[in-house]
């Protein structure tokens, strides 16, 4: 098999209040833990630009391993030519593009907190009113739970700030004790529940929600004309010469995918041909905006993605992981059953993370749903890092034998 020398690489990253700037950081913690595990070496390079900001990647092994490598461990030696499996020394430059959307994250979190739980509201309303839960409860429960449970907590708290309210007047006292009682109830709401409602991210998911109607209703000129650049931006990254071509995303961000990469084989069929290019989508949520009856446009990019010669497409999916539709056929579900299906590659986080970690993680489910993209403790079948700026072609985590690593 012939090594990756030059790879082009264009993430999405999931609904985190995180610009390019955090995420490059990100990604260098997590390949640093990751060439420590495999045992290769690693250098980030600067930023460049900033919509979107990129950088590069460079990995190897053996004689090729890059000068730059910091504290990292130098590959194994093997045998045969530069450029083939089992190498002497390999050497493999990437370029990565952060395709991030903080911007929306922010504008999505800002306003008072009364205006946020209102609007949040209002999302889960045209959610349920247009089938989006139906869906993910006939689909994946546990993803139609998570859909619910912040709503349902905030729900439970306005109803006992309520109840505190008017008290006085259930037992019989005089309205006027409610004076006292209402601001009572609305310290407690202030101050009780609010906090502890941070544990759970509740007005994050609020906001989530809201970007995921977005998405999929179509009908809100700043996300529809930022999606156009997005794909312009896209369309100039993939004039640049590479062996392969990395789409990745993760969460939320592969709806932003799926909406770039529609927009631009739409405007040009055959922008793909003649590249290696890889769709990998992790622990996607393009179904919690596709299922909705108004993202008809959508499912139509979908199907698009999925009929594309070019393009393989890769989901990644996690039993452990409540926030993605587990085992569920994505371009089928999105009305595609005629075309070719992503190819599921189901992992394990427990095989990735040392017991102790796992143990400290596994409740906290936006925590588990982060690993996707984050560095390993042991080697396990598969590796965002390896996926994205190693020697292998990310086609080869398609295979639950295949090497991840040349030897």
């Amino acid at each position: 098999m012939k090594l990756i020398e030059k790879r082009v690489v264009l993430h999405f990253p999931g609904f985190e209040p995180l610009d390019g700037a955090a995420h490059r950081a990100r990604y260098e913690r997590s390949a640093r833990q990751s060439a420590a595990v495999w045992g290769y070496s690693v250098a980030i390079g600067p930023a460049a630009g900033s919509d979107p900001l990129s950088f590069e990647v460079t990995t190897g092994g053996g004689d090729a391993a890059p000068g730059a490598a910091g504290d990292a461990a130098p590959g194994a030696a093997g045998d045969a030519a530069p450029g083939e499996t089992g190498s002497r020394g390999w050497l493999t430059k990437s370029r990565i593009h952060m395709i991030d959307h903080d911007m929306f994250v922010r504008k999505l979190r800002s306003g008072n907190t009364l205006s946020q739980i209102i609007a949040g509201f209002r999302s889960c309303a045209q959610i349920m009113l247009e089938g989006g839960m139906r869906g993910y409860f006939r689909h994946a429960w546990r993803f139609g739970l998570f859909f619910l449970f912040p709503f349902l907590l905030t729900a439970l708290a306005i109803a006992l700030t309520a109840q505190i309210a008017v008290m006085p007047y259930s037992l019989g006292f005089s309205p006027w004790h409610m004076l006292w009682s209402g601001p009572l109830g609305l310290c407690f709401f202030i101050f009780a529940f609010l906090p502890f409602s941070e544990r759970f991210h509740t007005l994050h998911l609020f906001a989530d929600w809201k970007m995921a109607v977005a998405l999929g209703r179509m009908d809100r000129a700043d996300f529809n004309g930022w999606l156009e650049d997005r794909a312009t931006a896209v369309r100039e990254a993939l004039n640049e010469e590479a062996d392969e071509y990395v789409i990745s995303s993760h969460s939320m961000g592969s709806n932003v995918a799926a909406h770039v990469i529609g927009i631009l084989l739409e405007r040009e069929p055959e922008i793909f041909a003649g590249k290696r290019v890889v769709f990998a989508t992790l622990g996607s949520a393009i179904l919690q905006c596709a299922l909705l009856s108004s993202a008809a446009r959508l499912r139509a990019r979908v199907g698009l993605i999925a009929r594309c010669p070019e393009i393989s497409w890769l989901d990644v999916q996690c039993l452990t992981d409540s926030i993605n539709f587990y085992k569920v056929p994505i371009v089928a579900v999105s009305g595609h059953a005629d075309a070719p299906p992503a190819k599921m590659i189901l992992i394990r986080v427990k095989q990735m993370l040392t017991r102790e970690r796992y143990r400290r993680i596994r409740k906290d489910q936006l925590r588990v749903h982060r690993q996707y993209v984050l560095g390993p403790d042991l080697q396990a079948p598969f590796d965002f890092t390896l996926m994205t700026s190693g020697p292998m072609p990310a086609s080869v985590f398609a295979s639950p034998d295949a090497k991840r690593m040349p030897g």
